[in-house]
């Protein structure tokens, strides 16, 4: 059996019924002035193309994870392309940029020749 999700003490259901201005009591501060404020206009796009559609592109990084996204499917864009963000319960009141991360791990592999003092005395053929 699942584990039902709760976020501060509010279950899935009750929150997706919940106002914006409710839902903004139980964000962290930073999260709720930015609601309070109100949001720019492609953010207000972002959320009328959810609407309508069920996958979105965007470049809308700060935008805030809102309880009428769950079960969407967006394209963050991480400055190369676009990253595949399923908005589950556990997301909310994040900020869909830290799902499409901007930099990659580093690999490094054999270090190549002239790398090292003794690779220096190597013959290249």
């Amino acid at each position: 059996m699942a584990k039902e999700f709760f976020y501060r003490g509010k279950n899935v259901t009750d929150i997706k019924k919940m106002s914006l201005e409710d839902f903004a009591k139980l964000v962290p501060s930073r999260e709720r002035r930015k609601i309070k404020r109100g949001f720019r206009e492609s953010e207000k796009k972002l959320l009328l193309d959810l609407k309508s559609n069920g996958t979105v592109k965007t470049h809308c990084r700060d935008m805030i994870v809102l309880p009428e996204m769950i079960g969407k499917i967006i394209k963050v864009y991480n400055g190369k392309e676009f990253v595949m963000v399923t908005i589950e319960p556990e997301l909310l009141g994040h900020r869909l940029g830290e799902f499409a991360l901007t930099r990659r791990s580093v690999r490094h592999s054999a270090p190549g020749i002239g790398a090292t003092k003794s690779s220096a005395s190597l013959s290249v053929r």
